[in-house]
């Protein structure tokens, strides 16, 4: 049960995204600084997510008509330039994704330096600005959540206080937050990457996915949310993506959803709140002024 589910629109049951997390090799480079360049391996494997997987995804996107969002780290915006032209072609959203995955809260003091020299390049390389952010490793702090009220964002997608959308509200302003949540996330069941410190044991496709399919049954009774957050380069391969294709063909047959990207999931929340016809939950930031204990 959700206390105040949201009106979706044209009486949808659950709105729906499946988000990329398009980090390609820059999480080998932002590990190992020193000799990723001599790692070929990690290289290649993160290389997979823009050559291969994502032109895979997007012909799915494209077959059934849906638009969804991407968050991109700026180095692979400037790195896979032909990849981001083609997301942005189809009509998809971009999000900022953190210039080379630097972790938040372990680079806090240069956070303004990474943000702003990602935003070049995304009006750069998308002649845009983003309107969403994901922190990466989710690791956004309350600086990250005033950096993107500062430059106007519409959304931040890394944190996990509720099932739904909801406001965050700070000194500098208010910003939606599109909760994330690792049991929707693809790191757990398919991520094995010794060079980054993770060694998860690799589940098949069926059992890997199973888990979110039971994820999206809870959020469709509850009339709520259902987010995955997955990676071309993991979710994106052969058999786990002709799983969620299949997933996807058969909800759109069977299930009342709205399949939107967050940024218009976004302003539709938005919509209903300044017109008062829905209260969203709110959180007040920061949730502490210094260390505790």
């Amino acid at each position: 049960m959700i206390q105040n589910p949201i009106p979706w629109p044209n009486g949808a049951k659950c709105a729906c995204a499946i988000t990329f997390d398009m980090d390609a090799d820059s999480l080998i480079h932002i590990a190992r600084p020193q000799d990723s360049h001599k790692r070929l391996y990690p290289i290649s494997m993160g290389r997979y997510g823009p050559t291969v997987a994502i032109p895979r995804i997007l012909d799915t996107y494209n077959r059934l008509g849906l638009k969804q969002s991407f968050f991109i780290p700026a180095w692979c915006l400037e790195h896979y330039p032909d990849t981001v032209e083609t997301i942005l072609e189809a009509g998809h959203e971009i999000g900022h994704h953190g210039y080379l995955h630097e972790d938040p809260v372990e680079t806090d003091d240069q956070q303004r330096m990474w943000f702003e020299k990602a935003l070049e390049s995304h009006q750069k390389i998308c002649g845009r600005k983003p309107r969403g952010y994901r922190a990466p490793v989710y690791n956004a702090t309350d600086t990250t959540i005033d950096l993107l009220i500062e430059h106007g964002f519409a959304y931040d997608s890394s944190l996990m206080a509720d099932d739904i959308p909801y406001l965050m509200k700070t000194k500098a302003g208010e910003l939606w937050e599109m909760p994330v949540h690792w049991g929707t996330d693809d790191w757990p069941p398919f991520a094995h990457y010794a060079e980054i410190d993770y060694m998860m044991p690799v589940r098949g496709p069926s059992a890997g996915l199973a888990g979110f399919w039971e994820e999206f049954e809870a959020q469709y009774e509850a009339d709520g949310f259902f987010m995955l957050i997955v990676h071309p380069f993991l979710t994106g391969r052969l058999a786990r993506w002709r799983l969620v294709e299949q997933w996807l063909e058969q909800t759109l047959k069977d299930r009342n959803v709205w399949f939107a990207p967050l940024g218009e999931i976004t302003d539709h929340v938005a919509g209903l709140t300044a017109a008062g016809t829905y209260m969203p939950r709110v959180e007040s930031l920061p949730y502490f002024d210094g260390p505790v204990g």
